[in-house]
């Protein structure tokens, strides 16, 4: 079906992205393609969809593969049909059924007489069925966008299908139509994705990374149980050398002061026996080469020993290498943070939402907000923190102090530098190695402290704000997440996902990642209907 032998690719610069890449895929197959930021998945990606050439190798499929994007921005500017490269085949059908039944437009129509059918059944799965195929793309949000290339899937019918972010943007409601799709074709799938729930519905994992490309024979699961048998390994190497290493020091020392011993002894005896001082210099200087030989013998093992341990550490997963440091609210758990009641909102005479909503916030709690596209998320987020007033009913919001994190990370000022950023959060006048080392435990190197934010990756600027928070002493009381994962590797989400779980103050989430909210234990639901 697909075949890869040594792909390598070269930035403009020549920097090496990857090197080598060898694999083949199966009819039918279901692969998910992982990887942190940065090693090349989406590139890879575009390579196999032809829209990018390799620097080197080979590539070879049987059948053109039908790729979906992550981003459709290019595509504003086309209408729908067009965007999906069907415009030129419908209007040939519809010239043909007009009775302009030409050569030219049957060749452009090419027997498909289907077409148009399998557009509004695809349309139609996709809860598409409300739009018109001659609209044009920037007037869609995110997820219709997504929905209307996934569409594309069903309409141009490929045996091989490329798939880079596809649920991003979408609500809970059509990421569960994704989930079957997945399920049910019998197409080839290679897909990059962060979605945890929907890489456990494929059946291989291809990693990617600086290596080349690891394959495990099985769902993300599998995939992370084998990674931990890996991991724990790696730890018993590291304790085991680290246990040579002191070994190897500590026997070094004691060389040494047993052969210092000697020499002193060595040395009275001489002066006793009134040996010459000719001789006992040259007794002195046998003695010293005798120690340095010593002395070299056990650096190059320690050194050794030391190279070793340094190239297995390297191998650990960032994660490991990490440590949080998130102070505890001020606030007593279950104290009533805000209430509200009937509470209701609209830009216009008509109202948001479908229902009032009646709820409450206690600290401590962990909650989610339920909410399809363009059902007011974003007013009930200004309302929560103070920002909108309802439009009818009451809220009662205590003296609290909330930190909002939206999915741009607009706390972060992009004309800063890392380090003036963290600077920008210390309130309590840490000094500037406390800070360095903090930015060090999130992963920025020094090499990092004057890059700008604005050329931050989004699990960059996620780690920065984590370290952010934890560099201003006051804990906040309340932290709401706008669909924090999105756009985030699996690493940075588990990152973010044992930051939450270190944090002991009250945590509302916009989220449609079911697997994310299992793993931060969410308790309570807010769902907004329209």
């Amino acid at each position: 079906m697909l075949t890869l032998q040594n792909i390598s690719y070269l930035h403009t610069n020549r920097d090496l992205l990857f090197d080598k890449i060898t694999f083949t895929t199966n009819s039918q197959e279901k692969i998910a393609l992982i990887g942190n930021n940065g090693v090349g998945k989406s590139t890879l990606l575009k390579i196999i969809a032809d829209e990018l050439q390799p620097s080197g190798g080979l590539l070879k499929y049987d059948a053109k593969p039908h790729y979906v994007p992550q981003i459709f921005g290019q595509f504003n500017h086309l209408t729908i049909a067009e965007a999906l490269q069907i415009d030129k085949k419908l209007n040939a059908l519809k010239e043909i059924l007009n009775g302009n039944v030409t050569e030219e437009n049957l060749n452009i129509l090419d027997d498909d007489w289907t077409l148009e059918d399998r557009c509004n059944e695809a349309l139609q799965y996709w809860q598409l069925d409300n739009l018109d195929l001659n609209q044009k793309l920037e007037a869609l949000s995110g997820g219709q966008k997504t929905k209307i290339f996934l569409a594309g899937i069903s309409i141009h019918q490929p045996d091989l299908i490329l798939l880079d972010e596809p649920s991003n943007h979408l609500d809970l409601a059509a990421r569960t139509l994704l989930y079957g799709f997945i399920q049910n074709t019998s197409s080839t799938l290679l897909i990059v994705s962060h979605d945890r729930k929907l890489l456990n519905l494929l059946n291989t994992v291809y990693e990617l990374n600086k290596h080349g490309i690891a394959v495990y024979g099985g769902n993300y699961d599998f995939y992370a149980e084998q990674k931990q048998i890996e991991n724990s390994a790696l730890h018993h190497d590291i304790q085991s050398k680290e246990k040579a290493l002191r070994k190897a020091k500590e026997k070094e020392r004691e060389t040494l002061e047993r052969q210092h011993k000697l020499d002193s002894r060595g040395e009275k005896k001489q002066k006793k026996a009134g040996v010459s001082r000719i001789m006992m210099n040259t007794l002195r200087n046998n003695a010293e080469n005798s120690t340095s030989k010593a002395k070299s013998v056990h650096a190059e093992k320690i050194g050794g020993i030391s190279q070793e341990l340094q190239n297995l550490r390297s191998g650990l997963p960032e994660i490991d290498k990490m440590k949080f440091g998130f102070d505890n609210t001020s606030l007593h758990k279950g104290k009533i943070i805000f209430t509200a009641k009937d509470i209701n909102f609209g830009y216009t005479h008509q109202l948001l939402w479908k229902e009032n909503l009646n709820f409450q916030i206690l600290s401590g709690e962990r909650i989610v907000l339920k909410v399809p596209n363009g059902s007011g998320k974003t007013t009930l987020i200004k309302i929560i923190t103070g920002k909108l007033i309802p439009k009818q009913g009451t809220v009662y919001k205590a003296n609290s102090k909330i930190v909002y994190i939206d999915q741009d990370y607009s706390l972060i000022d992009n004309r800063l530098t890392v380090y003036e950023q963290a600077q920008k959060f210390n309130i309590s006048a840490l000094q500037e190695h406390d800070i360095r080392m903090r930015l060090n435990r999130f992963l920025f190197s020094q090499n990092e402290l004057n890059k700008t934010c604005n050329a931050l990756s989004g699990g960059e600027k996620m780690r920065l704000m984590l370290c952010c928070l934890t560099i201003n002493n006051e804990a906040p009381d309340i932290i709401i997440l706008d669909e924090p994962t999105n756009n985030l590797d699996i690493q940075n989400i588990e990152i973010l996902t044992a930051a939450i779980n270190e944090y002991d103050g009250t945590l509302v989430v916009v989220s449609h990642d079911e697997y994310f909210l299992e793993q931060i234990n969410i308790q309570n639901t807010i769902e907004l209907t329209i």
